[in-house]
């Protein structure tokens, strides 16, 4: 067994930046010698790459993806009075996007395979009062964008992608931010596309929404001075955009490298499926994206999350729950009136899962290593064959 003498963290974005440092400091460098450290050049220049990289017309920078939920929803003119549907198993930005919007936020359960949103679910909690929905696409995979078109067009609903985890994720012929009228990106420093502190942006190929939203994330005020829209400062400071800009080019190559090291998981992994552990389902090929790699530890196996979790960070092996509690468990939004039950693949999935590490770089003794520590804490005694 390994020792914590060979600690596998969670997420190792020293050995990611390394390789790119010089030119991180030079971006960096040239931000200071501009003097544009507010809406500046490096911000326009990486607006226009990443939507490019999307396949939209218009990027627009704020200061974090809760914000780029908010204020692109209220660019897409969803606001009081309006229903906004969106996953119960989400992260709280999600949620907090939408109430922040003036919207009426109204949760469904999701799919137990791939924990992404049940557009079953989500059409029968369609109302008069709906206007938009919000597919979340967990953790490196897309929602159905057919399915959802499908949906929107059949209900005439908007939809507002949540691409937080998803930076170039693709399926069914579709880009994450290109499906719907707008999307929301998040540049949080773990992200597979990450900036050094927080950062976000909207996507859209709208041109009005994007109009909207330079207003919005600036005062509301689409010229100095001159205030049409109650806005709010949010914008995605120059020195960011510039590390971004640089980390860009490379994204593709980093996603390839999370795909790879998740095939790997799923090959050690299989003899542990007869002990519970089974792998959050891929149903997009090569567009996952992987930003996290979950598994489920089901009712078979031998021991519970928490012994589970325990154990290997007891071998130095970090690992994560994303997340523990579904938002409308969450004691800050008692007031929605959900309660324990409504939801329960949402509300099981919580109980189940486990993050394992995943970052570029990982090495295959790594992997190696996380699912040997995995088969010792399930089967101490067995002689499960996992391949090296």
């Amino acid at each position: 067994m390994y020792s914590v003498s060979n600690p596998i963290p969670f997420v190792d974005l020293t050995a990611q930046h390394q390789p790119i440092q010089a030119q991180i400091e030079q971006a960096i460098q040239g931000v200071l010698r501009r003097g544009d450290y507010v809406l500046g050049q490096a911000l326009t220049e990486f607006e226009q790459d990443f939507a490019a990289a999307c396949g939209v017309q218009h990027g627009i920078g704020v200061a974090c993806g809760t914000d780029a939920i908010a204020l692109g929803l209220q660019a897409c003119g969803i606001g009081a009075g309006d229903e906004v549907i969106l996953p119960a198993n989400t992260f709280v930005a999600t949620l907090i996007g939408v109430l922040r919007s003036g919207a009426t936020p109204v949760f469904v359960d999701c799919e137990a395979k791939t924990a992404l949103i049940d557009l079953v679910a989500a059409e029968k909690a369609i109302t008069p009062k709906t206007r938009a929905i919000v597919p979340v696409h967990l953790y490196g995979q897309m929602v159905s964008p057919t399915l959802l078109l499908d949906l929107a067009s059949t209900y005439d609903l908007l939809i507002f992608e949540d691409a937080a985890q998803a930076h170039l994720a693709e399926r069914e012929g579709y880009r994450a931010g290109s499906i719907g009228v707008a999307a929301a990106f998040s540049f949080y420093p773990s992200k597979n596309l990450g900036a050094m502190g927080d950062g976000g942006m909207v996507v859209t190929q709208d041109e009005t929404v994007a109009q909207t939203m330079r207003s919005l994330r600036n005062y509301g005020a689409p010229r100095k001075y001159f205030h049409t829209d109650y806005g709010t400062n949010s914008r995605l400071d120059t020195i960011q955009a510039a590390v971004l800009g640089v980390k860009l080019p490379y994204l593709a190559e980093w996603n390839r490298d999370r795909h790879h090291i998740a095939d790997q998981y799923n090959t050690q992994l299989r003899p542990l499926h007869a002990h519970g552990i089974l792998p959050i389902q891929n149903q997009s090929g090569s567009g996952h994206v992987y930003h996290l790699y979950i598994v489920r530890a089901l009712e078979a196996c031998p021991v519970d999350r928490q012994t589970i979790q325990e154990n290997l960070n007891h071998q130095g092996i970090q690992t994560g729950i994303h997340y523990p509690l579904p938002c409308h468990l969450q004691p800050a939004f008692v007031n929605l009136g959900y309660r324990s039950g409504d939801f329960p693949i949402a509300e099981a999935l919580c109980q189940e899962i486990l993050s394992l590490p995943m970052y570029p770089g990982l090495t295959e003794a790594q992997i190696h290593q996380v699912v040997t520590a995995l088969e010792a804490v399930l089967a101490p005694s067995s002689s499960l064959k996992i391949s090296a």
